[in-house]
Order: C-alpha cells, then sequence, then structure tokens
C-alpha cells in the first residue's frame, strides 16, 4: 500500500519562522570581538587571523558553472537570459519535443477544470543550440511571476487576459506567438514550436535585452559542491523517496528514482515521457523541489493564480532516493524562491536539471512519496 505524504502542520509555522527570525542581533558582540583581536595582534581590523579566503575553483578555460544546474558550461553566455517556454501538456501534445534538454521544468496546475490538467514552463539557458522545442502554448499570471525570478523570457503563445497586469510589468519581457508552424498532422493549436532562428529573429524585432537586466537579483538556488554532494540519508528527517507520485489526476504525473544514473525518470499518462528531438531520451531529474502552494481561482472557467510570492509554505526536496521536509519563501515577483529545511538553513542543490511542482494546497495529502 501507498504511503501517504503527511502534510505536516508544522512546516508552515517553522517557514512563517524563518520569515520573521532572522537571528539574533550579535552586530555588537561581533564588532567588540574583533577590535579586542585587532588591539592584541596589532592590526587594523583583526580580520587577518579570523577569516580564511574562500578557495576559487579552478575551472576550465572558457567555461563557468550555470546558474540554473551548477554544470559547466560555455563563458561566451554567462549574461545571457534563460528562456521560459509555455509548453502544452494535454496527452494530444505529446511527444514533447527539447524537454529533455531543459535545465528546470516547472509542472503547476493550468485550471481548475479538466481534471486540473497541468501545464510545463521550461527553462532554458542555451537556448541558441534548440532544434525543436514545443509545443507552444498559452501562459497564466503564476508563470509570469516565477518566470520574473529568473530574469528570463517567456515564449508563449497569449493567454487569458489575466495575464495582462502581469506582462505590463517592466520585468516581464516576452514573445507572444512568434514561432514556427510545423504541420504535424495536428490542430493548429498544437503545431507552434520554437526552431532554429525563431529566437533571434524575435530578440532582433522587438528590443528585448538579451542579458541580464537591473531586475535580475543574482544566483537563483545553492549548490553543493560535486565532490560533496547532498545526500539526505543522514538527516533525521529524511523519508525515503524512489517513488514520488505528484496529485496531477488529469496527466497522472510521477517520478521514479533510477539508483544506477541517480536520477528521477518522468512519466505521465501512464507511460515514459520521452523526447523525439533527443533520441526518446527519458525526461529525467537531479533534483525534485514540491512545493503546497494555496491559490485563488478567478473565475467558472477554471482561470487562477496561484499565492506563489510575498507569501510562505511547506514542501519537499527529494534527491537521491531520498526527501526531507523543506519550508518556502519567496518574497517578491523578482525575488527568487528559497527553500529551508527544518532548522531554517538554506539547502543546496546536486549539480544537474531541476523539477519543480506546485501542488495545490487542498491535493496536499494526495501526494506520495515513498
Amino acid at each position: 500500500m501507498k504511503k501517504r505524504a503527511v502534510a505536516l502542520l508544522t512546516l508552515f509555522a517553522v517557514s512563517l519562522s524563518v520569515v520573521a527570525c532572522g537571528g539574533d542581533d550579535k552586530e555588537g558582540s561581533v564588532e567588540n570581538t574583533t577590535e579586542q583581536t585587532a588591539a592584541a595582534e596589532g592590526t587594523e581590523n583583526g580580520t587577518e587571523a579570523t577569516e580564511e579566503e574562500e578557495e576559487e575553483e579552478d575551472l576550465p578555460e572558457g567555461k563557468y558553472r550555470s546558474e540554473l544546474t551548477n554544470e559547466l558550461i560555455d563563458d561566451d553566455i554567462k549574461d545571457q537570459r534563460p528562456i521560459a517556454v509555455m509548453v502544452d501538456n494535454e496527452s494530444i501534445a505529446l511527444p514533447h519535443y527539447g524537454l529533455s534538454e531543459a535545465d528546470v521544468v516547472y509542472e503547476m496546475m493550468n485550471s481548475t477544470m479538466n481534471g486540473r490538467i497541468t501545464r510545463f514552463m521550461v527553462l532554458v539557458k542555451d537556448w541558441e543550440e534548440i532544434e525543436q522545442l514545443g509545443s507552444i502554448r498559452s501562459v497564466r499570471p503564476t508563470n509570469v511571476i516565477l518566470a520574473a525570478e529568473w530574469n528570463a523570457v517567456i515564449c508563449h503563445d497569449g493567454g487569458p487576459f489575466y495575464i495582462d497586469e502581469y506582462l505590463a510589468e517592466p520585468f516581464s519581457d516576452h514573445f507572444s506567438g512568434t514561432f514556427s508552424r510545423v504541420n504535424n498532422g495536428k490542430s493548429r493549436e498544437y503545431t507552434e514550436y520554437i526552431l532554429p532562428g525563431d529566437l533571434e529573429k524575435n530578440f532582433k524585432n522587438s528590443g528585448v535585452e538579451r542579458e541580464y537586466t537591473s531586475y535580475y537579483e543574482g544566483e537563483h538556488y545553492q549548490f553543493a559542491n560535486e565532490d560533496n554532494p547532498v545526500d539526505l540519508s543522514g538527516a533525521s528527517d529524511a523519508i525515503d523517496a524512489s517513488l514520488v507520485d505528484l496529485p496531477f489526476p488529469h496527466n497522472g504525473s510521477y517520478l521514479e528514482y533510477d539508483e544506477d544514473n541517480q536520477v528521477y525518470n518522468y512519466f505521465e499518462y501512464g507511460k515514459a515521457h520521452v523526447d523525439p528531438g533527443n533520441d526518446n531520451t527519458q525526461l529525467c531529474f537531479k533534483n525534485l523541489l514540491i512545493q503546497s502552494c494555496g491559490y485563488q481561482q478567478y473565475d467558472e472557467h477554471g482561470y487562477m493564480i496561484f499565492d506563489c510570492y510575498n507569501t510562505t509554505g511547506g514542501g519537499y526536496y527529494v534527491t537521491n532516493g531520498k526527501a526531507i521536509p523543506v519550508s518556502w519563501k519567496k518574497e517578491g515577483m523578482t525575488s527568487p524562491t528559497h527553500y529551508y529545511d527544518m532548522e531554517g538553513n538554506e539547502i543546496e542543490l546536486n549539480t544537474g536539471k531541476t523539477y519543480v511542482a506546485l501542488v495545490p494546497v487542498d491535493d496536499w495529502l494526495d501526494l506520495v512519496i515513498e
């Protein structure tokens, strides 16, 4: 029998305390200690004996560590903004192209109707290498808010009028309905994809900045050193996580841990999610971030927005076959979402791709981790 992931009520209290309490103010005692040390050692500020310089990693020439995955990528695109692409997740839209090569993949309820159908938002840093990505569909307010924390350019095809006020924000650059059509034998709404040259054309014709703008608040996730990866098995609150079964009834998303490759393989609609644009590679991830999130429904058509900023919540961090409970907070639209363990420490992720699921709070008890 499947084990039900318990919604820890104390998790939310802990997460609120993370926001409210940043620790005791010890500024005065630190200054006094520094002055005493300086006097004793005859130095000007006393930091020579108490501070150790962090050793910078010796990276290969022309490479840097991606702010999305911590993987080594070309230094030429260090300041290049990622794109955030809206991808249809109705069964008729399958197979998806290009998702296996995305850096971060979000999945969340797109509407309270139609079995709470989900939609993907995929982030790609090195978008010049895209051969085919999609199919492209409309955007929702939640996606605009989450894309903003990466300073990403949203790629979509329209959306309900509820998006207008969010896309009007100065940080919300986007391209809509300006991508290629592929004759795949399906109706028109399932035929739009990003193909080579599409993004170059969009940047050239729009004046949208290719490089990070002043709204970029800096690196997003905290990553562990590759030589010392995160091992959750030693955490007192860790649970086994060979299966993560999400409460997404329309498409039945779940992820299974592949111990040989140390990644989580993604399945939906009862089968492996494969990418025909990448030799039918199965979609997989090193890190999973599962967030419990409230939402507001706009109307009877199911349009909605998640309560994903200026708030806190609970969730799980999953990697290498284990999961720990976490709290999360996002202080503003352009602020990154931060994740904390139950002691209030910001977690570190392992190097690799990350999957982020926003689970409606009223479905949280149906989440299965075992």
